[in-house]
């Protein structure tokens, strides 16, 4: 694992439940959390976030600038450190854009097909807002 520098740069992490996508330093990380975006940067206070859809952006540090779409899970924001916890991280240039397309008409059909349970029409539109973030990522587009 890389090392926290004396130099101000944070330690960050970004794990799925498949592989450690990323173990470098920043000087800032941007993310989705469910609630919006959050800026980290090294000093911050404690923070636990539930991530939300969108594009985590590192800056400066080993990461250099790095972006990645992820989905869903949690992140820890410590003083020194930043880790995030994802269902779903990729860089955007691996993006299945063909697949995400598909999301986005199942989402629509779900959507039309919700009828009055509000609970379908909260799925539906949790397919429908990932797979619009993919392809926007996929496409160099702001998430």
């Amino acid at each position: 694992m890389a090392e926290a520098l004396q130099d101000g740069k944070l330690v960050v992490r970004l794990v799925t439940p498949d592989q450690v996508l990323l173990d470098a330093t920043a000087d800032a990380v941007e993310l989705p959390s469910a609630s919006g975006y959050l800026e980290a940067l090294y000093g911050a206070a404690p923070l636990l976030a539930e991530l939300g859809v969108g594009e985590v952006r590192l800056h400066g540090g080993s990461a250099g600038e790095q972006k990645f779409f992820v989905a869903w899970g949690f992140v820890e924001v410590l003083p020194e450190r930043v880790t995030i916890l994802a269902e779903t991280a990729v860089p955007p240039q691996e993006i299945d854009r063909a697949g995400a397309e598909e999301d986005l008409k199942r989402g629509q059909e779900m959507w039309a097909k919700a009828g009055d349970d509000a609970a379908k029409y909260d799925e539906a539109n949790e397919v429908t807002r990932k797979a619009e973030a993919e392809i926007a990522s996929a496409e160099g587009r702001p998430v």
